[in-house]
C-alpha cells in the first residue's frame, strides 16, 4: 500500500508540473473533458457503486479535505462529498492510533522479583492457591492482579488452584525436623557366628545418635525397657520430640508404641520396602558399618556394646556432619582462625580411638 501511494503521489506531482505551462483555456477544456468522462463512466455503471482501493481513498482524502463542503459539491466526483470527508477522518484516526500504539504490545511485563516471590510463596506453602498468594502479596504492599499470579504459576508448571498437591514426606521431614526422631535395627555377626541386633535412635534436628542396646533376642520385654530408657533419656536432655519414624519390622511390639505415645511421641510408619522414608537413620547405619563394624572383628556382645559406645561418643562430639553444615551434633564449629601466624604454624595432634580405627584431630595445647 505504501509503495502504491508513493507511486500515485509521484505521478500526480508530475501531472501538476505538466499543468503549469498550460493556459487557462487548455485547463478548462481538460476539466470539461474529465467531467464528461466521469458522466460516461457513471452511465456505464448503471447505478453500481465504483470500487476504490485504500491508496485511492488516502490520496483523494488528502487532496480534497481542505475544500469546503460547498466546493466539494460543485466537483464532479464518483462519490458523495461526505464520503471523502469520512475517508479523511478515518485516515487521521489511523495515524493517531499508530502514534499512540506502545512499542511493546500488551500489558507491561511483571517484574522479575515479583515472579520469584510468587514462586517462592507457592513452593513454601503447598496448600496455597493463587488467590491466597495474591492476598499475601497485597499484605506486603505489592499490587498485582490475581490473574497475573495465576499466569505466573501456570507458566512455571505449578497448579494454580485450589491446592496444588498434598504435603510430601520430604516437606514433612523438613518442617518437623526439630521434633523428629528416627529409629531402626541393624544386624552384625560376632566372630563365633552369633547374630546380634543393634537398636539406635537419631535426632533429625542435630543428628545426635543414641545407641540403646544390642541383643541376640529382641523380645517385647526388651523392647519395652528400651522404650522406657529412651523416654527417660529424652526427658533428661530436655528433648521435645513429638514424632518417631520407624519401619514395619516385626521386632517392634505394640507396647513399644504405647510407651512412646504415653510420653507424647507419635509413631510414624515408613512404607513397605521404602528405606528412603527413613533415610537419615539408614545413612547413619551405613556410616557405622563403613567406619566401625567393617573395620573390626566383634568378639561378643560386650565387645560390640563397647565399640558402639565409643563410636556414639565420637559421632556426637567430634565427627562433622554435612546435614548440619559440618557441625558436630553436640558441639558447634569453633570460631575460624583469623591470626595469620597461627595459620602459618599449625600444630595438629591426632588422637586414636578404639585401637586406631577412629581418628580425632585437635590443636596441641
Amino acid at each position: 500500500m505504501l509503495l502504491r501511494l508513493a507511486y500515485l503521489g509521484m505521478s500526480n506531482a508530475l501531472a501538476l508540473l505538466r499543468l503549469l505551462p498550460m493556459s487557462e483555456r487548455d485547463k478548462d477544456i481538460e476539466i470539461l473533458t474529465l467531467r464528461h468522462q466521469i458522466t460516461v463512466l457513471e452511465r456505464q455503471l448503471s447505478g453500481a457503486r465504483p470500487q476504490f482501493e485504500a491508496t485511492d481513498r488516502v490520496f483523494l482524502a488528502a487532496l480534497l479535505h481542505r475544500l469546503p463542503m460547498d466546493g466539494l459539491r460543485r466537483l464532479r466526483l464518483l462519490v458523495r462529498p461526505e464520503t471523502v470527508l469520512r475517508w479523511h477522518r478515518e485516515l487521521v484516526a489511523r495515524q493517531h492510533a499508530a502514534r499512540s500504539r506502545p512499542k511493546r504490545p500488551g500489558r507491561p511485563r511483571t517484574g522479575h522479583s515479583i515472579r520469584v516471590l510468587v514462586l517462592r510463596l507457592a513452593r513454601e506453602n503447598s496448600t496455597w492457591g493463587y488467590r491466597r498468594i495474591h492476598g499475601e502479596l497485597l499484605t506486603l504492599g505489592i499490587e498485582v492482579a490475581a490473574s497475573t499470579v495465576w499466569e505466573i504459576l501456570k507458566q512455571a508448571g505449578v497448579e494454580p488452584a485450589p491446592e496444588r498437591s498434598p504435603s510430601t514426606w520430604g516437606g514433612f521431614l523438613r518442617s518437623q525436623a526439630d521434633v523428629l526422631l528416627a529409629c531402626d535395627f541393624f544386624e552384625t555377626v560376632t566372630l563365633s557366628g552369633a547374630r546380634l541386633y543393634v537398636f539406635a535412635v537419631i535426632e533429625h534436628a542435630n543428628r545426635r545418635v543414641r545407641v540403646l542396646g544390642a541383643t541376640a533376642h529382641p523380645t517385647a520385654r526388651w523392647m519395652a525397657q528400651v522404650a522406657k530408657n529412651l523416654v527417660m533419656d529424652l526427658e533428661d536432655a530436655a528433648c521435645r520430640a513429638r514424632f518417631m519414624i520407624r519401619d514395619r519390622d516385626g521386632k517392634f511390639p505394640a507396647l513399644f508404641d504405647a510407651i512412646l505415645k504415653d510420653a507424647g511421641i507419635e509413631v510414624l510408619l515408613s512404607g513397605v520396602r521404602m528405606p528412603r522414608m527413613n533415610s537419615i537413620m539408614e545413612r547413619w547405619v551405613q556410616t557405622c558399618r563403613r567406619e566401625l563394624l567393617d573395620r573390626t572383628i566383634i568378639w561378643n556382645q560386650q565387645h560390640l556394646l563397647r565399640a558402639l559406645r565409643e563410636f556414639e561418643d565420637f559421632y556426637n562430639l567430634h565427627r562433622p556432619h554435612q546435614g548440619v553444615a559440618n557441625a558436630r551434633p553436640l558441639q558447634p564449629l569453633p570460631t575460624p582462625i583469623s591470626d595469620p601466624k597461627q595459620i602459618t604454624h599449625l600444630n595438629i595432634r591426632r588422637r586414636d580411638r578404639f585401637g586406631g580405627i577412629l581418628h580425632e584431630y585437635r590443636h596441641a595445647a
